[in-house]
């Protein structure tokens, strides 16, 4: 009997108690029973039971002070009230005490089936969201973010101390860092983390398009305006938005962004009421933003607005130590993902991983580990799986080292020109194209090609 569904039926008239148990037990339930809401509360008390049907008139305690006191004891099962006395506003009363659904007496023994089975399916999906927030909170928790070396110790100290926090976050670093991962950990370690957490790309959506985006629109505002809808700053209400690439932002719209900093209220495109709205604001840009305030592409007083509490992640070749725990963390993963046995990398490979330069930073690492994963000959992975990659790239900085340069930034910039010239190149001058070979955004490019003087016409 105890692996059952157990259920409560709570009603004052004898004879309905004993119909609806034996009906119930013959669809593999087990009945508990009860004359009235204190007599239920007892039961509850001691019984995990997910639903009871409740009559709502009845003596000593009625269906609606039961509902009041399961609220005020914090008692958790879904409630199906019932009564004879049937009206649309009784049954909306009911619910607004937190009912999940109403059946109207006399009902037929299909009707209360089939109403308990809508509620065990809303049961069982509320379940399932629980457990996967639970998922989602533990794959961001700042405990998985995966490092050991001091500049990252240092990031999990500060995630400690920002995360409740209402203050803005504004994380700088390269491509391919881990910035979307950082926020996400600052996100579900805040008292926030069971509301929305929402991202958008600052610097992939079209200008003509990104206001809307951002603080919505009124029907008819504008042609395609067919319907209201709402921005993003009305879904991420009480909850975290991200705005990646803040540095691709247009100038005009960082006015409205420092509005809605300011004044925490956003307005729709075509309406003139501001809708308040409480959102925490995590930045995230590759770019020099004080470089860019003072080439005056950045607005200097939304640059401080979000400048609060700053993060700065470094790149995968200032922090070496990390690339060994990451490079195991990703075989484990796919490993798992893929239905894989790739064995521990051998030491002679790891060394080569370790003394790479690593300009796509931890995105390109993990995309060489699946790559090659998938490609292996065997179940241990060596140069010739990553021949296509690791091979070609070690030559780069053997050539780029004899050539007397040893400054680590000034290696990275010469090989990030020539990759990109190479990329350009491969693509017949196809940015769009280019920016995904190189796993790096598309304003990113167009930024190094200007900061490189890549003459897209006499490419390397």
């Amino acid at each position: 009997m105890s692996g059952k569904k157990k259920l409560l039926v709570v009603d004052d008239e004898e004879n309905m108690r004993h119909f609806l148990k034996a009906l119930l037990e013959q669809e593999g339930y087990n009945v508990f029973l009860a004359e009235n809401g204190r007599a239920a509360i007892d039961i509850l008390k001691n019984e995990r039971i997910r639903t009871t049907l409740c009559d709502i008139r009845m003596p000593e305690m009625d269906g609606m002070e039961f509902l009041k006191e399961l609220s005020a004891k914090n008692i958790e099962t879904t409630v199906i009230t019932m009564s004879a006395f049937g009206t649309i506003d009784l049954a909306i009363e009911t619910m607004k005490l937190g009912a999940y659904d109403y059946v109207s007496k006399p009902f037929k023994p299909d009707e209360i089936l089939l109403t308990l089975i809508k509620a065990e399916e809303r049961e069982s999906l509320k379940t399932e969201n629980v457990n996967l927030r639970k998922e989602v909170e533990q794959k961001y928790s700042f405990h998985n973010i995966v490092g050991k070396s001091a500049e990252i110790t240092n990031i999990f100290d500060i995630i400690k101390k920002i995360s409740d926090f209402k203050s803005s976050v504004l994380l700088t670093g390269e491509s391919g860092t881990g910035k979307e991962l950082i926020s996400k950990a600052i996100h579900y370690n805040s008292s926030r983390k069971d509301k929305p957490f929402l991202a958008v790309n600052c610097g992939a959506i079209p200008e003509s398009l990104l206001e809307s985006e951002l603080f919505g629109h009124k029907k008819g505002s504008f042609t395609g305006a067919i319907n209201d809808r709402k921005g993003i700053f009305e879904e991420a209400d009480k909850g975290t938005l991200l705005l990646d690439e803040i540095g691709d932002i247009p100038i005009n719209l960082q006015v409205k962004l420092l509005r809605v900093l300011q004044e925490g209220e956003t307005r729709r495109i075509g309406m003139d009421t501001p809708t308040p709205v409480d959102v925490r604001i995590i930045a995230a840009t590759a770019k020099d933003l004080e470089q860019e305030v003072s080439n005056s592409t950045f607005r200097e007083d939304l640059y401080y607005r979000l400048n609060v509490l700053p993060i700065h992640i470094p790149p995968l070749r200032e922090r070496k130590d990390d690339i060994p725990l990451l490079v195991k963390h990703f075989i484990e993963k796919y490993n798992k993902e893929h239905n894989l046995n790739i064995k521990p990398l051998k030491p002679s490979v790891l060394k080569v991983l370790i003394e790479h330069s690593w300009p796509g930073n931890i995105r390109e690492l993990e995309n060489i580990i699946e790559r090659s994963m998938i490609l292996a000959q065997n179940d241990s992975l060596d140069l010739s799986d990553m021949k296509n990659t690791i091979t070609s790239l070690r030559e780069t900085s053997t050539n780029l080292a004899t050539d007397g340069i040893y400054s680590i930034k000034k290696t990275v910039r010469i090989i990030e020109k020539k990759l990109i010239a190479k990329a350009l190149q491969k693509t017949g001058g196809n940015k769009s194209r280019a920016a995904k070979l190189l796993e790096i955004s598309y304003p990113s490019l167009l930024s190094k090609i200007e900061e490189y003087e890549i003459d897209e016409n006499k490419r390397e």
